[in-house]
Parts: C-alpha cells; structure tokens; sequence
C-alpha cells in the first residue's frame, strides 16, 4: 500500500507538456469504446490529464517500475477502466493481446528515467548524491550499472560511453575505469564521479556541462537496454494504431528523439516506387505527422518544470491500414 506521502508527491508531480498531449491525443480519444495505451505509465501524471478530459476511456498503463507502477495505480484508483502492467514497452503487444484488444486509438511515450527514479537517490540514477551504482528501471533485472563498469572490457566500455552518452573523451575514461577497478571494484557513485572530475578536461564544462552527465546516461541506457526497447516497440506500437488514431512521443535526449523522428517519418512517406505515376494500392502512407519536427517547452514551462528543458515532442496520426 502507498503511504500518504507517497500519494501527495505523486499529485504535485507535473508531467511535461500535458496540455499539449492532451491536445494532440483528444481528437483520436472521443468516441466511447476509444482505447488508450499509454507505455510508459509513471506516475501517472499524463493519465490524470487525459481521463479528466476523456473519462470514457478504456486506459492501458505499462511500466517496468514496480514502484512506480503502485504509485500511479493509487493515485489513477477511482477510474473502473485502468489496466496496469508491469512490463517494459517492448513487450505491449503482448499486454494488448492477453486483454482481447487488436487496435487502439491513442498511445504516449514518456521517455526516459522517470521523476521518482530520479528523485529517489538510492536507485542510483543522479550523480549528484552518493548513492549504489544500480540504474535499473526493473530493480528484478540482474544486470547492474556496477556490473558494467567492472566487467566490460575497455572496448565494450568505450562504445557504451561514445555510442550512448555522446562522449567525447570515451577511451580516455574507459581506460582509467578499467585501471580503477584493478585496484578495487567500483559499488557507488561518489567513486566514479571523482574519476570523471579527474578524467574529464576541465575545460569541457563550460559547454559540456557536469562532466559525469554523458557518463551517467551510457550506463543508465546500457543497463536498461533502452534505445533496442524502443526500436522494438515504436512499430508494433504502430501496427497497433487504429486509423484515426494518434501517437504521441516526448523525448529528453538526441538518441531517442533520432529513432522517433526515423520510425515515424518512414510511415509518413509512400512506399510506392519512384517512377510510377500512380499510387500502388496499399503502398500509400500510413502516418500524417502531426507536428512540424519537434516540439520543445516554452520558457514558462521550463521555468515551472526544470524536467521540460530537453523535451522533444512528435506526434503522427494514422491514415491508412
């Protein structure tokens, strides 16, 4: 059971660009048996939104985080057509098919690690107090940010940090990693970030910002396995759209929003081949992108929810089966 609170934090909690979901999601949403699928549930702050406006729906939560899962299922409790999963979004076609339900109408990406994830220092995610090296958005999966650090070798090491945090400096601080733990095994954070500040030169920081901030979110994707979860799920999402039907996805870094933006872009084209001068049956498009590119928070936003600064927000509507 949620204690009080927990339940309090999760009511104050401000969900990035809520009106602006709610927006674009509401024209797939008014019909009565209109089903929403929302894959990264949270705690549950866009799902508040979006049954206020459209009590009528039939709501589908996914997340991988147990507590945040018992968070958000506490505080979306008086609403009669809520189903919940514990599972990562990869796995929604499965969710869909154990419910009986072969289309939906709207569907929501909240990317990325979560406020309570965040805020929660134990889990290991921020840099910025002391805590065990874990980052598992699933605390049940085995393999930790500790476990990367002090078993990968140098090369693996050095494509996680350049491919996944965009770092510059990626052999450099994958050779003094694996130096460090020959002396003694990395377990938290303080450790690592001190090797960062020794690693890393300082004059990067007037434009690279903290010097563990790339560091960080290699491991954190690493470990959750995050960028081959949403190549996975973005098409099936998809293929389960109904026409009509909306998706909307917020992404916080540029290796998200690169897949999003590739994923429903090659929807929105036709796969007919150049040349004909007739549309091939079936060949047509199947997206209209709703969005003009990406969509960022407005000042206001950001000076409200420090969260909203990196957003990226997408959203497409299916136009043909």
């Amino acid at each position: 059971m949620i204690d009080s609170g927990d339940a309090e934090a999760a009511s104050r909690h401000e969900p990035v660009l809520v009106d602006r979901v709610v927006e674009l999601l509401s024209p797939a949403l008014t019909e009565p048996s209109a089903i929403m699928l929302d894959a990264t549930l949270g705690l549950g702050g866009h799902a508040a939104a979006i049954l206020r406006r459209h009590p009528h729906v039939t709501y589908i939560g996914l997340d991988q985080d147990h507590a945040v899962l018992t968070r958000s299922r506490e505080r979306l409790a008086g609403h009669d057509r809520l189903f919940t999963r514990q599972v990562r979004f990869d796995q929604l076609s499965d969710v869909l098919t154990e419910l009986g339900v072969s289309t939906v109408d709207g569907i929501l990406f909240d990317l990325g690690v979560s406020s309570v994830q965040l805020d929660d220092l134990g889990r290991g995610f921020s840099y910025a107090a002391d805590a065990a090296l874990d980052m598992r958005m699933d605390p049940s999966r085995p393999r930790t940010a500790a476990d990367i650090l002090n078993n990968y070798p140098t090369a693996e090491l050095t494509r996680v940090l350049r491919d996944y945090g965009e770092e510059r400096f990626a052999k450099r601080i994958a050779e003094a990693i694996v130096k460090a733990r020959a002396e003694e095994s990395f377990t938290n954070s303080a450790r690592l970030v001190a090797l960062l500040y020794d690693v890393v030169p300082a004059g990067s920081r007037r434009t690279g910002g903290h010097p563990a901030k790339r560091t960080f979110q290699a491991l954190r994707i690493e470990v959750n396995e995050e960028l081959e979860a949403l190549r996975a799920a973005l098409p099936r999402a998809l293929d389960a759209l109904a026409v009509g039907g909306r998706i909307v996805v917020e992404s916080y870094q540029s290796l998200e929003d690169r897949i999003v933006k590739r994923t429903l872009h090659e929807r929105a084209q036709s796969r007919t081949p150049e040349g004909l001068p007739v549309e091939l049956p079936g060949h047509g498009p199947q997206l209209r992108l709703v969005t003009r590119g990406a969509e960022q928070a407005d000042e206001s936003e950001v000076e409200r929810n420090s969260r909203a600064k990196p957003v990226r927000l997408r959203a497409a509507e299916r136009i043909s089966a």
